[in-house]
């Protein structure tokens, strides 16, 4: 089931008619997503080589399994993405709550945050706010610098 829906995630519409415009920026998309899978891939072998230990069989299965798995994950989540934009913004506000309980679990506020143990949901609540503020504020000026109709 898993496969299929893979698959039709993957899959062009027929009935779209994209235009050239569209099929240009699309393969753009995938090809800088592709580079940037390969760059962190780069994360992947060296966490496969630590965990290989030095055995050489399972560095290469390890290889061999993990990267079109990395490959294959992030085809779909740009074709989710690509359908479901409100994806992006919770994955940012993840990376903005993730980084605010690291601010809060940091050695210099040990002391304060066992004293005080709202600070953990505080500060990973505001590091998500603030990462969804930044993103409406790049928005805005990303909407303003795009040309209307009647200006074009």
């Amino acid at each position: 089931m898993l496969l299929y829906i893979g698959a039709q995630l993957l899959s062009e519409d027929g009935d779209e008619g994209e235009g050239e415009v569209e099929k240009a920026s699309l393969f753009m998309a995938i090809r800088t997503i592709l580079v940037a899978d390969i760059v962190m891939s780069l994360d992947n072998v060296i966490a496969v080589a630590a965990a290989a230990k030095g055995n050489m069989t399972l560095l290469i299965l390890g290889l061999a399994i993990s990267i079109p798995m990395v490959i294959f994950g992030s085809a779909i989540m740009i074709k989710l993405m690509t359908r479901f934009p409100i994806i992006v913004t919770f994955g940012a506000c993840l990376i903005g709550w993730v980084g605010g309980e690291t601010i809060a679990s940091d050695v210099a506020l040990r002391e304060f945050s066992a004293e005080n143990s709202w600070l953990h949901y505080t500060a990973a609540t505001a590091g998500a706010l603030v990462v969804l503020a930044i993103g409406k504020l790049f928005q805005k000026k990303h909407d303003k610098e795009l040309p209307t109709d009647a200006q074009a």
